[in-house]
């Protein structure tokens, strides 16, 4: 058994890849630390198994992203396990050099939990744990492309514009984050905000080109989500027939829709039961396009990212294979 835990700046050399088959990447800061004491509890079974592994952990000074960026920059094969939530799974989406040389695991220990919830990937992380040492099939995931203004960034669950982006933003700030993290009512947070968000945000006038098409104008729209998965937001089931690996994005577009009404809707979407509403508009595409008339938050995968006037997404052309129990 190898076990080499390293600094997220330090280089990994040829000879250590070839000791070592699997790679951890540790958030230690992902929901108030519970990547690094998920990572206490699996470590005790990687040596009873005499598993040949190696920790990563990344720092503020070098996050998820250039931590991968650098570990992938050989291009040679690698099989990384990721521990941490949804933005944890961004950051390395967006860092990794060549998706085709990675075979990707996901021990979850963030609060909204997406990515888990719509791949059916166990969240206790022995459990987890058990999927990557013995996954009982390899899932090929498709990766979203976007560009928020003229900023790229890639995502795994979604992008989006408008008010679900102004939460995403005013969770990351909020004073009440890190304690609801720890006594694991982190999904709170996003409630309080969320209603705040609906009394203070400006509803904007918008268009939608879907697959270079004639644009769809909408009035007064609240947000537009480009789906790759069925979930947002810590389990809203916006988009429920989007599917993980069929190149397609579901875009959803609410707008228009009175402000009381919207208190009706919002917790019919944990079930996918806001579909059927007037103002709830749902498209699949391969491309789209949001324009809004006025600049607003935007987000990929939870994590601010931008704010600006015109998001554009699409499903990029490589996917990645993620490890998943047997169906």
């Amino acid at each position: 058994m190898y076990l080499i835990t390293l600094p997220s700046f330090v280089k990994i050399t040829k000879d250590w890849c070839a000791i070592t088959k699997y790679t951890f990447l540790v958030n230690p800061q992902s929901s108030s630390g519970s990547g690094e004491k998920v990572l206490n509890i699996i470590e005790p079974e990687l040596k009873r198994r005499r598993v040949a592994y190696r920790v990563l952990f990344t720092t503020p000074e070098c996050g998820a992203t250039e931590t991968v960026r650098r570990f992938t920059a050989d291009k040679r094969r690698h099989t990384l396990i990721v521990l941490g939530g949804d933005g944890t799974i961004n950051e390395v989406v967006n860092g990794i050099a060549d998706v085709s040389k990675i075979t990707l695991g996901y021990i979850p220990t963030g609060s909204g939990n997406d990515f888990t919830r719509a791949l059916n990937l166990p969240t206790k992380p022995l459990a987890a744990l058990e999927t990557v040492l013995n996954p009982g099939r390899l899932v090929p995931l498709d990766i979203g492309c976007a560009k928020l203004d003229s900023v790229p960034r890639k995502f795994a669950v979604s992008s989006g514009i408008g008010f679900d982006a102004s939460v995403c933003h005013f969770v990351e700030k909020s004073p009440f984050k890190a304690f609801l993290n720890r006594i694991h009512l982190g999904n709170l947070i996003y409630t309080g905000v969320a209603l705040k968000r609906l009394f203070l945000d400006s509803r904007v006038d918008a268009e939608v080109i879907l697959d270079d098409g004639e644009p769809l104008a909408f009035s007064k729209m609240y947000f537009a989500a480009c789906m790759n998965h069925p979930y947002e937001g810590g389990g809203f089931f916006f988009c429920p027939e989007a599917k993980t690996d069929d190149g397609m994005l579901d875009v959803l577009v609410a707008a228009d829709i009175p402000l009381l009404k919207v208190f009706f809707i919002l917790p019919t979407a944990f079930f996918g039961k806001h579909t059927g509403f007037s103002g709830v508009h749902i498209f699949r595409c391969r491309k789209a396009e949001i324009r809004a008339k006025e600049p607003l938050a935007m987000h990929t995968d939870g994590e601010p990212a931008a704010v600006g006037t015109v998001l554009k997404a699409e499903i990029c052309k490589e996917q990645i294979l993620l490890m998943a129990p047997a169906v």
